[in-house]
Parts: C-alpha cells; structure tokens; sequence
C-alpha cells in the first residue's frame, strides 16, 4: 500500500476490522519510512455490470459516481457521507442481486432517486432537476407535487 503522505510502498498494518456488514475490512496502517498512520478500506471486487448510458454506449460500473451523485444532490443538507455511502451499498447490492452483465442507466438513476425521495425532499429536486433535465419551473413544480403527493 502506497503511503499518502511520502508515497513509500512499506508499511505495516497494525488494527483491522471487519465493518459491521461484513463487506469491508478496515485497516489501520503506518508507514515504515515516515511512521505516519492511514487508514484503508478494503472490499471484495465483485463482478459488476456495464451500464448502458443513453446514446447506448457502454462504460464499465462506477461506485464513485453514485456517491458523488448523491453528495452533489445532498450538499448543504443535514446529510452524513456515512448515510450517502450506505445508499451507495444498497443500490450497489440491488444491481449486484439481479446478475445481469449490463444494466440501464437510466435504472440506477430510478434507483438513486427512490433513496433520495425517501431520504431528503430538496435533494430528490435537485437530483431529479439534473438526471431529468428540468427545462423550465413547471418541471420543478412537477417534482415538488410528487414529493407532497408521497408525503400525504
């Protein structure tokens, strides 16, 4: 493991531990040059889908992008990235169940959106403004009406 402040390759690990939901291990690390400490995650790499973007091209699976989805959606909101990250897990553990090699993107934005209508009203408007392409108020108005709708 590559030490983030000195970039040396040697270290040791002094405490893992296995996360709660037994998909990650976290290890506490200190580097053998500089003696600073770090912390990894590790996780298994399970075999995911290509996603089908809309003019059908196909690029491979990207954790990274749900979650910064979901941070830009959530940003200024009482949101914590713990509560992001295990959104990010459970839309990543539902396309992982239905064992499909490739996947719409269209469906993870569905899915993504479902967390955030359930989580935040202001982020499902904002993330739905972009995955939607809100062109005008009228679509803002539409999406505040399914909010309240799900509310009653």
């Amino acid at each position: 493991m590559k030490c983030p402040y000195c970039n040396n390759l040697e270290d040791k690990v002094i405490d893992s531990r296995i996360s709660k939901d037994g998909g990650t291990i976290r290890r506490r690390r200190e580097c053998l040059s500089c003696q600073k400490r770090f912390t990894t995650h590790e996780r298994i790499e399970d075999t995911l889908p290509s996603i089908i973007k809309k003019d059908n091209r196909r690029e491979p699976y990207d954790r990274r992008k749900i979650l910064e989805g979901l941070k830009k959606a959530c940003q200024k909101r009482n949101i914590s990235i713990e509560t992001l990250e295990v959104i990010t897990d459970k839309i990543e553990k539902q396309i992982l169940e239905r064992g499909m090699k490739e996947i719409k993107s269209s469906e993870v934005g569905e899915k993504i959106m479902d967390e955030l209508q359930e989580l935040d009203a202001v982020a499902y408007v904002r993330f739905a403004s972009v995955y939607r392409s809100f062109t005008d108020i009228t679509d803002f108005e539409k999406a505040v009406k399914t909010v309240l709708k799900e509310k009653d």
